[in-house]
């Protein structure tokens, strides 16, 4: 019997004007996600996966401490614990990418794994964090520090890349090795340069590694940035490189696709990439 998955990604548009109290942005955006949620459930979803910071607008683009107030502890935050119940209430897994306090003062972009069952796997913190212009990501968050996890669900073995992240091959090659079958890439990414690596760099990964990707972007502008349009164009990508399912460019959409797990095994005897490694010669790269 094939063992198969039937996966989702949601990419929302953010519903309210930046000016919005955090709590009105949470509020908002966690109710924009429950009819994508009902309708993933009744396409038969087993795991779904939100975009990145999904409780609020992107807010990078300023240096406002005011965001801070967007941050809620994992799991025994409200945001997690809402989703434990609705992970419970449909049966599927949920990679919930939301903004982590871990104490006053100390942030993460952080996804947190719900499994099937309601329960609370663990999370992924973001290891890469980027401050460029229009991106001062390291005003809010500090760097990961939980390693590569991959969390055995009810469905698949999944890990989870966010974001800039996956301009690093060195994570993804890592969440291969601690057997994730399918990596979900929650993202906040607009329109330039980023748009021709979007279809570039996560095949890649799904290639060299020999497992599913699924990548998630959200839609729309975000004044008063203004750092350009969010382009959607969330997509899963399969072991051999090839996008299987994609969502719009410009609309709130929920895409979906049944993932053959069993192909991992056939496309890795046939390109035998972690056979291959030679990680003795690789050494040095830690170093430089």
């Amino acid at each position: 019997m094939t063992r198969t998955v039937t996966a989702g990604l949601i990419q929302l548009a953010n519903q309210l004007p930046t000016e919005s109290s955090c709590a009105e942005h949470r509020e908002a955006m966690i109710e924009a996600h429950i009819p994508f949620l009902e309708q993933a459930a009744s396409k038969g979803v087993q795991v779904l996966c939100l975009e990145e910071v999904c409780t609020g607008p992107y807010f990078c683009p300023s240096q406002d401490k005011k965001w801070y107030g967007l941050a809620e502890a994992i799991p025994e935050g409200p945001t997690t614990q809402r989703f434990m119940a609705l992970a419970k209430k449909y049966g599927m897994v949920i990679v919930l990418p939301i903004y982590e306090e871990e104490m006053p003062g100390v942030y993460y972009n952080t996804a947190a794994v719900i499994d099937a069952d309601g329960t609370y796997l663990g999370k992924y913190r973001k290891h890469h964090i980027p401050q460029v212009a229009g991106f001062w990501e390291k005003f809010f968050f500090k760097p990961g520090n939980l390693g590569f996890p991959v969390f055995e669900t009810a469905f698949a073995k999944i890990g989870v890349y966010i974001c800039y992240d996956r301009h690093f091959p060195e994570g993804a090659r890592a969440l291969g090795l601690n057997g994730a079958e399918l990596v979900f890439n929650p993202s906040a990414t607009v329109a330039g340069l980023s748009q021709y690596l979007w279809q570039l760099e996560q095949p890649a990964h799904a290639v060299a590694n020999g497992y599913f990707v699924g990548a998630i972007n959200r839609v729309g502008c975000e004044l008063p940035w203004n750092i350009g349009e969010f382009y959607g164009s969330s997509y899963f990508v399969d072991p051999r490189g090839q996008i299987v399912a994609q969502g719009s460019k410009d609309k709130d959409d929920l895409v979906t696709a049944v993932l053959d797990l069993d192909s991992i095994r056939e496309i890795r005897n046939l390109w035998q990439f972690y056979r291959d490694r030679r990680p003795e010669a690789y050494e040095d790269l830690v170093l430089l």
